[in-house]
């Protein structure tokens, strides 16, 4: 079974396990080829990348409204290619404002689709199991509380297990980490995840830089912060005040800096539930522009925003959303939970069994294998 297979991610995340994926598949079929929309750990895994996914990458109403006629060349661009290569099969990954639409293209054109990693119908914009349902052959699910959703729907579904499962892991130890790094032994460790994309940088620093001087006037500890591998250089400089002496900033051995921490702050997203996977007690955040917030809020259907929250059912992990990130309430909880041995040891039983509920089998397998059922091969097609 060569292909070709079409492939596209939007964001880093998506993009990784996509790669995941590409080289699972290629253990049974080694001859398969993928072309599509990914980044340099696609391109590594054999990917024919023709266009970037950083052309994709806005976040923001406001951004996504600058960048439409740069998303529609793109669009028109991957259309010309399916067209020309007639794949037998497509991999969407996340990405929903792009990918369902390309996917009602792709019905058009005769290319069944497999999606990975469900649109948050569960918190907003239900509507689009309507499109799910006309234009996409199956849905792979990461998270167990989705497969109920899909199954009302009358979607085809399966649950896969998550795909951090496969990516979590640490290369050393807490003491080689603070070795490498010539870190106080003495003093309490605070990881810093502000984002991976520019405008999170800047809505979210200056908060997190001030909030650093008020948590150390509380607790003897130290800073260090993970830059996402996608950030332009200097962007973190830039956003910081007079430079926040004592922050040490690191764009590698990230699973290394959160395992070893006594504490993560971090940004909603795949950030929060990498943490949770390593066992650090964690506070989530997150503001966007205001004309965003108030455009979404009204059709937001969920309480909580970190996903770590929503897989408890419970609101196990502070969360300081748009008002409320402010450097204060980021101090008060972060000196709570390095203050109280309990709290933390609380959250860590409570991540413990989030971890037991997304899974045992390898996510890029199952993904694998259903991708191959579909383009006709000898995939379980569960």
């Amino acid at each position: 079974m060569t292909g070709p297979f079409l492939i596209v991610a939007g964001e880093k995340s998506g993009e990784n396990y996509g790669a995941d994926v590409v080289r699972r598949f290629r253990e049974t079929y080694p001859e398969a080829r993928f072309f599509g929309i990914g980044g340099t750990n696609m391109a590594g895994a054999g990917v024919d990348i023709v266009r970037p996914m950083s052309e994709l990458a806005v976040v923001g109403l406001a951004e996504v409204i600058s960048k439409l006629p740069r998303i529609r060349r793109v669009f028109n661009g991957i259309r010309a290619e399916v067209v020309a290569r007639k794949p037998a099969a497509a991999l969407l990954i996340d990405s929903p404002d792009f990918n369902l639409r390309l996917a009602k293209r792709l019905k058009k054109l005769g290319v069944p689709v497999l999606y990975y990693i469900s649109p948050t119908v569960w918190a907003w914009r239900r509507g689009r199991l309507k499109t799910i349902r006309a234009a996409v052959r199956k849905m792979c699910l990461i998270f167990p509380f989705e497969e109920a959703i899909y199954e009302e729907a009358g979607i085809p579904a399966r649950f896969v297990g998550h795909p951090l499962l496969e990516r979590v892991r640490t290369s050393f130890g807490r003491e080689e980490f603070y070795k490498k790094y010539g870190l106080d032994p003495a003093r309490k460790l605070v990881v810093l995840l502000p984002g991976s994309r520019k405008s999170e940088i800047g809505f979210h620093m200056p908060v997190l830089a001030t909030a650093m001087g008020q948590i150390r006037d509380h607790v003897a500890c130290q800073f260090v912060l993970v830059q996402a591998q996608d950030i332009e250089p200097g962007l973190l400089e830039a956003a910081l005040p007079e430079g926040a002496p004592g922050l040490r900033i690191l764009r590698e051995d990230a699973y290394e800096a959160m395992a070893a921490a006594d504490l993560a702050i971090s940004a909603c997203g795949t950030a929060n539930l990498e943490v949770a996977l390593l066992g650090t007690p964690l506070v989530a955040f997150y503001r966007v522009s205001p004309l965003t917030y108030a455009a979404g809020r009204r059709f937001v259907r969920i309480r909580d925003y970190s996903i770590v929250n929503i897989l408890a059912g419970a609101r196990i992990v502070p969360e300081l959303i748009q008002g409320d990130f402010t450097p204060e309430a980021v101090a008060r909880e972060a000196v709570r939970l390095l203050d109280l041995d309990a709290a933390r040891a609380e959250q860590r039983a409570q991540f413990r069994e989030i971890r037991e509920s997304l899974g045992r089998e390898p996510a890029s397998r199952n993904v694998a294998d259903e991708l191959a059922a579909l383009a006709g091969g000898s995939g379980s097609g569960r």
